[in-house]
């Protein structure tokens, strides 16, 4: 049941990010655009995202003791700023404002424009892949 619940949110996801217009990375890219020709379109399906969030949220997740399909919620635990989280952002956004993608429209995009998904997607692979290495040999031992 929990994987047929996760398929059926992921579908509603997609669905929602195609009519939102999150799956043409041209639209996305117009969107960041704050100082050439601004699309601000894009901020009411984010505003929407957020007002759905903020009443799952306050609705449900915090009056609930466990989900329904799993046995705890998993909401971040770390509640302070360090570099790897301001540098993890950053090269976010960066990838997001020259591609016109993020993970969640990338995935959908396999559906509706196969060879820009897969790239993207392999790319993502990619980076975290290197990005595991290199953290990994900045640890002190």
């Amino acid at each position: 049941m929990p994987v047929f619940i996760a398929l059926i949110s992921g579908v509603l996801f997609g669905i929602g990010l195609a009519m939102g217009g999150m799956l043409d990375p041209a639209k996305v890219v117009g969107f960041l655009d704050v100082f050439g020709e601004w699309d601000p379109s894009l901020a009411f399906v984010m505003g929407g995202g957020v007002i759905v969030n903020l009443i799952g949220y306050f609705g449900f997740i915090r009056r609930m003791d466990q989900p329904v399909c799993d046995a705890r919620f998993h909401l971040p635990q770390k509640q302070s700023f360090d570099m790897q989280l301001i540098a993890g952002s950053a090269l976010f956004g960066i990838g997001w404002g020259i591609t016109g993608l993020c993970p969640g429209p990338a995935v959908a995009s396999l559906f509706t424009n196969l060879d820009t998904g897969a790239i993207f997607l392999a790319s993502v692979g990619g980076g975290l892949l290197a990005g595991k290495v290199i953290s990994s040999q900045l640890r002190p031992a």
